[in-house]
């Protein structure tokens, strides 16, 4: 495979997301605008409330929500044992749905969402160009 004709990545803008389910808002969507770039979303945490009942919390995920994907459990906290989990590397595929399946919280989760923005072969060509120039 020839690389100089792959695109590359010119430019990456990363943005933080959070939100907060409890036992009114059991759901929560993070979804994105249709457009022709590439997205990512990690999930980064999962955290308990301090005044959060004493009894498990469990979340659960759907990305592509729509497309035949069915939610799947991805943490069980208790504010006595595990008020907390980390992820690392878990990426989903926007939109995603977060759903607090048992407990009533608060509990917040915290992601992580990246755009791609790739370089056309022009543009690389009159980069190099005003290199050459300078």
């Amino acid at each position: 495979m020839d690389l100089s004709l792959s695109p590359s990545v010119s430019d990456t803008v990363c943005v933080l997301w959070g939100c907060e389910l409890n036992d009114t808002q059991r759901n929560a969507v993070f979804e994105i605008a249709e457009d022709l770039l590439e997205h990512q979303f990690f999930i980064r945490t999962m955290c308990l409330s301090a005044e959060a009942s004493k009894e498990m919390h469990v979340v659960e995920v759907q990305d592509r929500v729509g497309e035949c994907c069915k939610p799947v459990p991805i943490a069980t906290l208790h504010p006595m044992c595990q008020p907390m989990v980390s992820f690392s590397g878990f990426e989903l595929k926007p939109p995603v749905l977060f759903n607090l399946r048992s407990g009533q919280g608060p509990l917040f989760i915290s992601g992580q969402h990246l755009t791609l923005v790739y370089e056309e072969e022009e543009e690389k060509e009159e980069k190099k160009e005003e290199k050459k120039v300078f």
